[in-house]
């Protein structure tokens, strides 16, 4: 081959190179890794996380892959009423009294206690065996660029709510966890969008609170909330708000 075709051929090959790199997407776990990290990292596999949410104490404890979430709380008669969940199954104690529960009410308590827990430590969770995660491209939320990237649930493993879809925005720089929409099956099913506010670190981990929207026109797709948001037609209906958190190294308990 005369060099000057060679030298052509070398010449196409590294801008076909140079192309393909250059529009390689982000990847969705390398984004997801980076938000855990940015948000404590480690810390969240050996801890024990408690705090206040409306008027209920929850306290998470995770070694590994072992965990126990509880709930505790007071009912309208008095009567301190403790919920847990860890890996051998779900118990309701009553004044210190174990009771029976239909299986009904059981998955119902533990999906209760899982969702405020699920949200309280995220990005935590998104590395679960169950997690699928798929990257959906950039966005700008408030002047600011975050990767937007699609979470679903496997059948096996995913819970009660392995229909449910998320949507996570996560900041391009900070690699922070700021914005996040989802749709769910309970209750008649919905959607909502979350904004992150008030960020603190304690115990090494970085604990948000969220203000709630929803957004009434539900043929706008769940990917395109932040757009929604943007253009101011989100309705707020809530705030998430954790008081009083406490974060112990499992060591040291």
């Amino acid at each position: 081959m005369p060099h000057k075709a060679l030298y052509t051929l070398l010449f196409l090959l590294l801008i076909t190179i140079t192309s393909c790199q250059t529009e390689k997407q982000p990847d969705a776990q390398q984004i997801v890794d980076q938000a855990i990290e940015a948000h404590g990292g480690e810390r969240f596999l050996k801890s024990a996380v408690s705090f206040q949410f409306r008027d209920r104490q929850y306290r998470a404890l995770r070694d590994g892959g072992a965990f126990v979430y509880s709930r505790t709380l007071t009912d309208s008669t008095g009567q301190q009423v403790r919920d847990v969940w860890r890996n051998s199954g779900f118990t309701r104690t009553v004044n210190d009294v174990e009771v029976e529960l239909p299986e009904e009410k059981q998955k119902a308590y533990t999906a209760s206690v899982n969702s405020v827990i699920y949200f309280a430590l995220l990005p935590y969770a998104l590395n679960d065996e169950a997690v699928r995660k798929e990257y959906l491209g950039e966005a700008t939320i408030k002047g600011e660029p975050y990767h937007k990237v699609r979470v679903t649930f496997a059948q096996e493993g995913g819970g009660e709510g392995y229909k449910d879809v998320y949507v996570y925005w996560f900041h391009q720089q900070r690699h922070t966890m700021n914005y996040l929409a989802y749709s769910f099956q309970e209750n008649d099913g919905g959607t909502r969008f979350r904004e992150a506010f008030n960020p603190r670190t304690i115990g090494g981990i970085l604990f948000q609170d969220y203000n709630n929207y929803t957004l009434k026109n539900e043929t706008i797709p769940l990917e395109a909330y932040d757009q929604a948001f943007e253009a101011g037609k989100m309705e707020k209906v809530s705030e998430v708000v954790l008081e009083d958190i406490e974060v112990k190294e499992l060591e040291g308990l």
